[in-house]
């Protein structure tokens, strides 16, 4: 299996450029980020360049909360927040700009969320457009909380480069049944993303079985390289035994 460092986690006491060095370092096959836009895009294309490693993705910024893109009375904000992911995005060579959809809720979040992502879609047909669920212990009041409603947004936005965020961590203290909720959304999913379960600790401990999620994974065919978002506890590279175990399985 392939694995990707998410740096909005992993080697948070580096600058960026020398975080995608570490993650280089220690083996990873592609990094992703959060909101890198305190860092110069020309140093981190140079870092990502020296290393080889790809950029899958970054976010759209969080405004006061976490994202703008469902709040009807802030449209044009939040699409200046997409703007601002795309064109830093194609700076970096990233894949894919994930829209966050911030806290509300009713039919206006939605319409706006709607209107928003066909507004990401169409502004760059050359990259992913991410929705991800998030669950409502860590985020209470996201707009987007299951697999079931990212399905439905993705079918109503009808533009073939929205994709599902398939956050393992997410989904499992949101619905459980994981399996199932990865083969129903495969087809509609542009990332996986993982990390323990309650703890967002390594993926090696905690009540979910990554042994199990994994294979799983691969017995789908996913190819791509699976995000570590996961919160270390300690130096970054202490944490990475799992690493290796997976990669052989």
């Amino acid at each position: 299996m392939k694995f990707s460092a998410n740096l909005g986690f992993l080697w948070t006491d580096l600058p960026l450029p020398d975080a995608v060095r570490a993650a280089h370092a220690a083996g990873f096959d592609a990094v992703e980020f959060h909101w890198p836009y305190d860092t110069p895009a020309a140093d981190l294309r140079a870092a990502l360049e020296e290393t080889g490693l790809p950029a899958l993705g970054i976010n759209t910024v969080r405004g006061e909360g976490n994202g703008l893109s469902a709040l009807p009375d802030r449209v044009e904000e939040a699409r200046a927040a997409i703007d601002q992911a795309i064109t830093y995005a194609h700076e970096i060579e990233a894949g894919a700009v994930h829209v966050m959809a911030g806290f509300s809720e009713g039919e206006a979040a939605r319409d706006a969320f709607v209107g928003n992502l066909r507004h990401a879609c169409d502004a760059a047909p050359d990259l992913t457009v991410l929705i991800e669920p998030l669950n409502r212990h860590d985020a209470p009041g996201y707009f987007l909380s299951t697999s079931a409603q990212a399905r439905d947004i993705i079918a109503t936005v009808d533009r073939p480069n929205v994709k599902l965020m398939f956050d393992c961590y997410h989904l499992q203290i949101m619905g459980g049944d994981l399996t199932r909720q990865l083969r129903d959304c495969l087809a509609v999913t542009g990332h996986i993303q993982f990390a323990s379960v309650p703890d967002r600790g390594p993926p090696n401990g905690g009540e979910l079985s990554y042994d199990h999620v994994f294979a799983e994974i691969a017995r789908l065919g996913w190819e791509a390289p699976l995000g570590a978002e996961y919160k270390p506890r300690g130096d970054t590279g202490a944490t990475l035994g799992w690493m290796d175990r997976y990669r052989r399985a």
